[in-house]
């Protein structure tokens, strides 16, 4: 495989195009804004800059990567010649299984497709393909090129070839692939949106504020950042959405959002993407200081 389509031009979506990329394979960055694609490149030129200050690379080779990346806002040219197609759009059920259709229409029959989702059913994806042998999971984590793991998940329908094509071609990209089964939330979600969850109940209910929790959790269970401060980095919606396929598709209530999750999703605090969640994200520094909202304890 040498040429890779990434649908979205997103955090995840342009973090999965610029690790392509850096690797040597040509890579087409779909997305249907221009304005998105632009500022895609413009991150992973920064985010390159950062690597070459480190000494990790050469300025040639981010000119080299930057190069393998071709921007595109026509879903039909970007995936004409592509051997692995990676969606990274919103996790939405709709959205994703729309895509999908599109893709098994526009793409060659050898074509993988692979969803970045990180909790939608890879079996639900497949169904509506006429080649669910060739539609598997690769779960990037956020930062994409720092980040080791890739969750490979497995549908009902795809094939072992699939598989370990999928599994080697994420050891060429540096990464420790582990195959998981496709059940909601797949293994990394499934354990993680519940502990956010809990704490954004403990913060609701008023047990302690923002900066006790995530100080909690990072200096007596060693995470390298607390879940409050996680959830805004994934984006509340996206902890939200995910929790939803998790209580829909376990139909248990221990999987039930928080209302106070809810209710931030619905005022558009979104965390960093918006510029407030648990903590505001707009003041120029790495500083991390509480939103106006949870400056008191007291959240019952």
């Amino acid at each position: 495989m040498k040429n890779i389509a990434v649908i979205g031009s997103g955090t995840m979506g342009n973090g999965i195009a610029h690790t392509f990329a850096q690797f040597g394979y040509q890579v087409a960055l779909i997305d249907i804004s221009q304005p998105a694609l632009d500022k895609a490149l413009a991150t992973i030129a920064k985010n390159l800059d950062r690597i070459v200050a480190k000494g990790a690379i050469t300025e040639a080779e981010k000119t080299q990567t930057l190069k393998n990346i071709t921007s595109y806002t026509v879903m039909a040219d970007g995936v004409k010649n592509a051997d692995l197609v990676v969606e990274a759009a919103t996790e939405n059920v709709e959205i994703k299984l729309n895509i999908f259709r599109d893709l098994d229409k526009l793409c060659p029959p050898n074509t993988i497709l692979a969803s970045n989702t990180s909790s939608i059913s890879i079996t639900k994806i497949g169904a509506v393909t006429k080649r669910a042998d060739k539609v598997i999971g690769m779960h990037f984590m956020n930062p994409v090129p720092v980040m080791k793991l890739v969750e490979v998940i497995r549908g009902y329908s795809t094939s072992d070839a699939v598989t370990n094509l999928i599994m080697e071609t994420s050891k060429k990209l540096n990464k420790v692939p582990t195959e998981v089964r496709d059940f909601p939330g797949f293994v990394a979600n499934k354990i993680l949106m519940p502990m956010i969850n809990e704490a954004i109940i403990t913060l609701h209910e008023g047990t302690a504020g923002v900066e006790e929790i995530d100080t909690v959790m990072k200096l007596g269970m060693a995470h390298p950042m607390g879940p409050l401060q996680l959830a805004d980095f994934i984006g509340l919606d996206v902890c939200l959405s995910i929790l939803r396929v998790l209580q829909d598709g376990y139909g248990n209530p221990k999987y039930a959002p928080c209302p106070l999750l809810v209710n931030m999703v619905t005022a558009g605090h979104l965390g960093v993407k918006s510029g407030q969640g648990f903590y505001s994200w707009g003041h120029g520094t790495k500083d991390l200081i509480v939103a106006d909202s949870f400056k008191k304890k007291e959240m019952a």
